[in-house]
């Protein structure tokens, strides 16, 4: 049986991120469509975890996770825990680092909820923190020019993992509609 597309996405984004949509019209037009899941994570760690696991228990095939920036995050998490394989798109390595600088006020920018950014939340993402992960479980796509997040962190993080690093492009990694061949056949998903 074929593996799940669970696509992750990052923070202050939704389903309808580009890449999402990208994805899942790149599975239905080629009839994968009952494999592709994109949940909509809430902001804080704990309630996106718990979204996370109700959608793995709906599935019927194991999950390959396509995570990007904070999803990344979220993807490797569950990617050690569960034992399968993930796609990290210029993933948040320490998110409870990097999102200190945003705590207060914030608002999604695809579905315009406003919300409060806590300390708790990230307590929550260091909670999660895998400190070694298992290269063999993993495919990075990475580009050097990533505006958000240093993609050198990402590569020094998961060496020895299968990494597709494009100079130039930027944090939405431009070049992603090119990756969707190997993204599907990393899953294990053959096309038809």
């Amino acid at each position: 049986m074929s593996a799940t597309i669970v696509y992750l996405h990052g923070f202050n984004s939704s389903p309808a991120s580009r890449k999402a949509r990208t994805m899942d019209a790149y599975m239905r037009t080629r009839g994968l469509g009952r494999l592709f899941v994109c949940p909509a994570l809430p902001p804080g760690p704990r309630d996106a975890v718990r979204v996370i696991e109700a959608e793995l228990a709906r599935l019927d095939s194991k999950p390959t996770f396509v995570g990007s920036s904070l999803g990344g995050f979220y993807a490797t998490h569950f990617a050690e825990r569960l034992g399968v394989r993930a796609v990290l798109i210029n993933p948040a390595i320490a998110p409870y680092v990097g999102l200190e600088a945003y705590l207060g006020a914030q608002k999604n920018l695809y579905t315009g909820e406003s919300y409060e950014l806590t300390r708790a939340d990230l307590d929550g993402w260091r909670a999660l923190a895998v400190e070694r992960p298992d290269p063999e479980r993993y495919l990075l796509l990475l580009e050097t020019g990533d505006e958000v997040l240093d993609w050198r962190e990402a590569a020094r993080k998961y060496e020895g993992a299968r990494m597709a690093i494009r100079d130039g492009g930027d944090h939405t990694l431009q070049s992603f509609s090119e990756h969707l061949p190997r993204i599907l056949a990393f899953a294990g998903i053959t096309l038809s």
